[in-house]
């Protein structure tokens, strides 16, 4: 178990773009790590992934327009998002994938609201 304490959310217009944090309380040098996010009302759904050896892997609905990054160093997955679209609205969590489940409790998750 770790805690996961993520960031950098906030309001943006379309078209803007914002970088998020996640600060694990461990090590995940060895850890697969994702960004998720949750809208109103729908699903909390995969949207990147980044392997223990930097390979990566996204949603279509974001591919082109975010990208999963790490520090091994410093515990820390980043998620740079850019082109932001209404749609993206949602609050951002991340987490280590397990299959279809998490290896970890959620966060608190960081809120992204794009909107003019």
């Amino acid at each position: 178990q770790t805690e996961l304490v993520e960031s950098g959310g906030g309001l943006v217009q379309p078209g803007g773009s914002l970088r998020l944090s996640c600060v694990t309380a461990g090590s995940i040098f060895t850890i697969s790590m994702g960004w998720y996010r949750q809208a109103p009302g729908k699903l909390r759904e995969l949207v990147a992934r980044i392997g223990s050896t930097g390979t990566t892997n996204y949603a279509d609905s974001v591919k082109g327009r975010f990208t999963i990054s790490r520090d091994n160093a410093k515990n820390t997955v980043y998620l740079q998002m850019n082109n932001l679209r209404p749609e993206d609205t949602a609050v951002y969590y991340c987490n280590a994938p397990l299959g279809n489940l998490v290896q970890w409790s959620w966060g608190q998750g960081t809120q992204v609201t794009v909107s003019s």
